[in-house]
């Protein structure tokens, strides 16, 4: 999920030159004036899934929202493509059993279907109005996308590419536990959070509060963990007895990522510039590290324990160590950095940019130079 850089209240989605409001009510990363520095373009809308890799094919896809294209950037030939989509591409996901990259088209009210063995359009698929946000469900093999003004989700059927839809109200985040089949969605406004069974429809809802800015699923836990930018805390959701915990983090947390393999949460503080590193077993603090100028994006690598932040004021990418909880390096990442993506067999992260490059390709294995 993840809308990053706009403001989270509807009727202000297409923001342009605004101030950012550090407020549990407003969280905006419009790129704008906040410290004085230059305002970026405006009137885009743009989200955290605007760039992803296929772990499989070693293929990073970012969106270029304004030309209405997908840069396609192959790591192992070091090839870059563009393919042409619809009009306002604003978030990815990929299949990478299927090898499928579907594109959320915001301004076309479709989503594009990249067969990623030649990278090319296979299928347009239509939907309602204005499409947000998508997740994939490898195990069943369906796509499902959300709208910010409609009131069902379209859920694309991987092997025939034919949509249905499935009355669940709007959403801006979602989360998928695949082996459960469930799907989770949240909408900014809304108090409760939807717990949705796949198969039969059926939904289940549980008030955590309103003003939820970020979701991440951890398999292992089996919990669901959301940044309550109105409380400052990052709530844990638990799937099979709905009990829900907070944990109190820093100011306006807006992005939050799990590593399974350690159990740590880390949560990504818009308003006081920092992450703090949750045990999520325990569900305490247990660091908080300074990063750069309004952290808005989070990726963590698993294989290697590292972690990755995008400072869209800083125009760079925070390096975390996970086993010394402790910031190790920090790399630039074009201007306005307010998406990420990882491979970790590569060593090379992308960042998906708010400016005349879509997407940043950065090395990170250890000979690289860093600043």
């Amino acid at each position: 999920m993840n809308r990053q850089i706009i403001l989270p209240v509807p009727a202000l989605r297409r923001a342009s030159r605004v101030l950012v409001v550090a407020t549990a009510a407003l969280l905006t990363g419009m790129i704008s004036q906040a410290r004085g520095e230059d305002a970026a373009p405006g009137g885009r809308l743009i989200t955290s899934l605007a760039v992803a890799v296929n772990p499989s094919t070693h293929k990073a896809y970012a969106v270029n929202e304004g030309a209405g294209t997908i840069t396609v950037i192959d790591e192992r030939s070091g090839s870059t493509k563009v393919v042409k989509v619809e009009n306002g591409p604003i978030s990815i996901a990929i299949n990478s059993i299927t090898d499928k990259i579907y594109v959320v088209n915001t301004d076309s009210n479709s989503i594009s279907v990249i067969d990623g063995r030649n990278d090319a359009v296979i299928a347009t698929v239509k939907g309602g109005s204005h499409p947000y946000v998508l997740a994939v469900n490898e195990a069943t093999n369906k796509v499902y996308v959300t709208y910010t003004y409609s009131n069902a989700l379209t859920v694309i059927d991987g092997d025939t590419n034919v949509a249905e839809a499935l009355k669940t109200g709007s959403a801006d985040g979602i989360a998928i536990d695949p082996r459960s089949n469930t799907i989770f969605l949240m909408t900014y406004e809304d108090p409760n959070i939807r717990v949705v069974d796949a198969a039969t429809g059926s939904i289940r809802k549980v008030a955590v509060g309103p003003h939820l800015w970020g979701i991440a699923f951890d398999e292992a836990l089996n919990t669901l963990y959301l940044a309550h930018t109105g409380t400052a805390d990052i709530v844990a959701l638990n799937e099979k007895t709905l009990e829900v915990n907070k944990v109190a983090v820093g100011a306006i947390p807006c992005a939050v990522a799990v590593n399974p393999v350690t159990q740590t949460i880390y949560a990504v503080n818009y308003g006081d510039e920092t992450v703090s590193v949750i045990d999520a077993v325990k569900r305490r603090v247990i660091a908080t590290l300074h990063v750069g100028h309004h952290p808005q994006a989070v990726s963590v690598d698993a294989v290697h324990n590292r972690i990755y932040v995008a400072n869209v004021h800083s125009d760079s990418v925070t390096v975390i160590d996970g086993v010394k909880n402790a910031v190790v390096a920090s790399y630039g990442a074009g201007k306005n950095p307010y998406a990420l993506a990882v491979d970790p067999s590569t060593s090379l992260i992308y960042a998906a940019n708010y400016g005349a490059q879509p997407v940043t390709a950065i090395d990170v294995s250890p000979h690289a130079a860093h600043r």
